[in-house]
């Protein structure tokens, strides 16, 4: 079995680490070039950084706070936020990055997945799917809608509708939040992160929810993911990733240690 991968994900606004709850009520906690130097040295697999008011204000991404973070890390680095064209693309991943993540801009040109794939390979195509639990309708059978604009915008868009379309346009991974899990730390949307994983043939990151190493077990395990993505309980100091890995290993996780 594949490694299952922790990803520490750092929110960004105004150059400052952020971070809210459903996506509401940010506040500033940081630094962000400090806090991915010191997940890279606890052992994280990869670094999630997302300027989460690019898109909303219609603005390109914060290149030179990437390039800081970027010559801090030696493992691989997914970027999002502000990404419109495959310019912006091929200057996010000269800025240092492997990965491109697009999420508001792929709802509304979803061509910019093909582009991308074409342009840098379906490996660096990271497609953010932000999450909404909603009854389930005939436009929405899934019960799931994707919103778009950080939370600010509903779709009608089914979202496992779409989690297997992004495959089909060439994403090479999903990132799956869960707007009703975020920051609550009372753990994932499993049944979300079963449905969409089992669904896709790319892998899924879980995101949305983690409040403990159970939870990020849990969302590998029983969600089915490929990975879990982490923001309130590193931030705040309440675990480190080595503690947060060693617990899953010893819980038969297959995980990647460090040292």
């Amino acid at each position: 079995m594949l490694c299952k991968r922790i990803i520490p994900c750092l929110d960004v606004r105004d150059g400052r680490l952020t971070k809210g709850i459903k996506f509401k009520g940010n506040k500033d906690i940081g630094d962000p070039v400090e806090s991915a130097k010191e997940y890279y040295e606890q052992g994280a697999d990869e670094i999630v950084f997302y300027d989460i008011t690019a898109s909303h204000e219609k603005r390109g991404i914060m290149i030179k706070v990437v390039e800081k973070v970027a010559a801090q890390i030696f493992i691989p680095f997914s970027v999002g936020g502000g990404i419109s064209s495959v310019e912006d693309m091929r200057e996010v991943l000269l800025a240092g990055a492997e990965k491109i993540s697009v999420n508001s801009t792929a709802v509304k040109k979803p061509e910019i997945i093909t582009q991308g794939a074409e342009a840098f390979g379906s490996q660096c195509v990271v497609v953010g799917m932000d999450v909404l639990k909603v009854d389930k309708s005939d436009n929405i059978p899934s019960g799931y809608e994707i919103v778009i604009y950080g939370g600010r915008k509903r779709t009608g868009i089914d979202a496992l509708w779409w989690a297997k379309e992004v495959e089909r346009l060439g994403a090479g991974e999903i990132c799956l939040n869960s707007i009703d899990a975020d920051g609550t730390k009372q753990g994932y949307e499993l049944n979300l992160t079963r449905l969409i994983s089992e669904n896709v043939k790319i892998p899924v990151i879980a995101s949305g929810g983690a409040g403990n190493p159970q939870h990020m077990a849990d969302a590998v395990t029983k969600g089915k993911a490929s990975a879990a993505l982490i923001a309130s309980i590193v931030h705040y100091g309440e675990y480190t990733i080595r503690e947060i890995k060693e617990y899953m290993k010893q819980r038969g996780v297959p995980v990647r240690l460090k040292w």
